[in-house]
């Protein structure tokens, strides 16, 4: 058990009074401030409570920020003031949507969910509270840590701005497999909240500064406490096909094998090299490529020149030769059978839109034809990222943005990284039949090095020593009961288990919804919402409506959460989550 001085989780939360004067603010008192994550088996519910008093003799407004990761779903949010709870709801997003704007023809405000950052995005809310009252803040969030370069990160925003009388971060971390190591950093931790990490099965991680902690100096007010932490972590992994574990009739099986040796790769670039990208963007791109290029791999570099773009023709001309590239060459054998081919575009251009752009994606779709995959880089917040985005899911890909800024470079090396180890093609996880239902996800094009596989799904009402006697094994995930593990956390926070496995149900259908055919889209829509509803997740057809309290100086008013469609599934390259119990399975991949 490790108990350390330090902060988890992705959050910032500040309470501010609106006021002419920055010493009218005083006057709202930060009572409180606690944040409380757990981890089980890699997927984080956190849990951000603060707390204010005005001690003014007049109504003020209070703001609450908070930034969460932008792969996470808002599950509760609620305001208690002076002992009575406003709780949200959530609701599908046209009926959230004609709530919100009757509040809004009334003359009401609303607060939203809206984009902050390249991982977060930001929840604000408002409320008017009267002199010398109370308000809590709560907000609910889950999500599934994601393994990149061999390790889970947790990214904590700490920023208070403020002194705060109680302030509180606590992390309890649960991993069956055990942990391997872990490691954390933030700028703003000195020598004496700096400690040793000792860890086993679980990992305790608090921090509880006291005022004069806090403080930048003896004599000052200001806080100390400004900055980014990391928290750094990975399992203890088996020389099997990985770990498999079973609560409450829900399983969830991780696979990230270690040692096996690296697929040969060929990498064909596509890349605009219209006017728009001409100046920094091209030099950060060609400082770039001349980094990866140095590698020993084959590679094609193809330009297009993005004037034609916005007709739609070379762009699809220069994708389609890629293609021939990449197929010719494993044709007449220039590349080993069990190499792994993948396209690589980067542009920062728009697309025409219509019939044209259909047949675009289409075309293109039936080139690859399921031999290689596309990954598209959008460079700027003006390129149609939803474009791309879909464009690269229908070929077994993903899209991702590369931010105009002075590391575009190493966003563009670190994307490259990512993919530059391949270890398994045509991965296939086939179980016993008649023993699973509700199965998620379980054919990957490709396996990289440093990441992660995961499958969930529901066992049937059969025992477990039933299951595992009854099929012939081609390989075998070592399987455990959580509770036997952690006795005493027999549900961590709740049916953990199976809400992970809604996340990564809802967050594949909506890959589904985007990428698959009409009847597929309908089907995946319906599905997406009917759990969401039931598990109380805020996704892209769903919002959280809360109802503000009515005062003597306005009437109630309503606010809306909503999630943000664009880049929702920053879920890694094989972008899958869990739920967790553990049996066997069989397994096959081509190397």
């Amino acid at each position: 058990m490790l108990t350390a001085t330090i902060p988890i989780k992705q959050w910032k939360s500040v309470f501010q009074g609106l006021g002419s004067a920055s010493s009218f603010r005083r006057w709202i008192e930060v009572q409180s401030v606690k944040i409380d994550c757990k981890v089980a088996s890699r997927f984080a519910h956190t849990v951000m409570t603060s707390t204010a008093l005005n001690k003014a003799n007049v109504s003020q407004e209070v703001f609450f920020e908070v930034e969460l990761p932008k792969t996470a779903f808002i599950t509760n949010f609620s305001m208690s003031i002076d002992g009575k709870t406003y709780v949200g709801e959530v609701k599908e997003k046209e009926k959230a949507k004609k709530q919100y704007e009757k509040a809004l023809s009334s003359g009401q405000t609303a607060g939203l969910v809206k984009a902050s950052g390249r991982k977060m995005e930001k929840f604000s809310v408002s409320v008017n509270i009267a002199a010398n009252s109370n308000v809590k803040f709560t907000l609910t969030y889950e999500e599934l840590l994601q393994r990149r370069f061999g390790k889970y990160e947790i990214m904590i925003r700490v920023k208070p701005k403020q002194l705060v009388q109680h302030f509180e971060i606590a992390a309890d971390i649960y991993e069956p497999q055990g942990i391997a190591f872990l490691d954390y950093s933030a700028a703003f931790l000195t020598n004496e909240l700096l400690v040793t990490p000792s860890f086993s099965y679980t990992a305790h991680l608090s921090f509880s500064p006291t005022l004069d902690q806090q403080r930048k100096c003896p004599d000052c007010d200001g806080t100390l406490i400004d900055g980014d932490f990391f928290i750094k972590y990975d399992v203890k992994r088996a020389e099997d096909l990985g770990d498999i574990q079973i609560v409450n009739g829900y399983f969830v099986h991780f696979f990230a094998p270690a040692d096996l040796p690296r697929l040969p790769k060929n990498v064909a670039f596509v890349i605009d090299h219209s006017g728009s990208m001409r100046g920094k963007k091209m030099e950060q791109t060609r400082e770039a490529l001349l980094t990866i290029l140095r590698g020993k791999d084959y590679h094609f570099t193809q330009t297009f020149p993005m004037s034609f773009f916005s007709l739609g023709t070379n762009i699809k001309d220069a994708l389609l030769l890629a293609v021939d590239m990449l197929t010719a060459a494993k044709e007449s054998k220039t590349f080993a059978d069990n190499s792994a081919s993948m396209i690589i575009l980067l542009t920062d251009g728009q697309t025409y839109t219509g019939i044209s752009c259909l047949n675009f994606r289409k075309n293109v779709q039936t080139a690859i034809f399921g031999n290689m995959s596309l990954f598209c880089l959008g460079f700027g917040f003006d390129v149609e990222y939803n474009f791309l985005d879909v464009m690269a899911k229908q070929n077994d890909g993903l899209a991702r943005r590369i931010y105009e800024a002075s590391d575009a470079v190493l966003q563009l090396q670190g994307f490259y990284d990512e993919v530059a180890s391949p270890l398994l093609s045509e991965v296939h996880f086939n179980y016993p039949e008649n023993t699973v239902n509700s199965l998620t996800g379980s054919y990957f094009k490709q396996f990289f090095n440093g990441s992660e596989i995961v499958v969930a799904g529901q066992l049937n009402d059969i025992e477990m020593n039933d299951f595992a006697n009854d099929f012939v094994v081609k390989g075998q995930a070592s399987a455990q009961k959580y509770d036997t593990i952690f006795p005493d956390q027999e549900y961590i926070f709740g049916e953990f288990t199976e809400r992970l496995w809604a996340y990564l149900t809802i967050q594949q259908l909506l890959d589904k919804k985007d990428k698959g055919t009409p009847e597929e889209k309908v089907n995946a829509t319906a599905e997406t919402l009917k759990l969401s509803l039931k598990y109380n997740f805020v996704t892209p057809l769903t919002s959280m409506v809360v109802t503000k309290p009515e005062t003597d100086e306005k009437p109630e008013d309503t606010m809306i959460a909503d999630k943000l469609m664009e880049e929702l599934h920053g879920m890694g390259f094989n972008g899958r989550a869990a739920a967790s119990k553990p049996y066997i399975i069989k397994h096959h991949a081509k190397r």
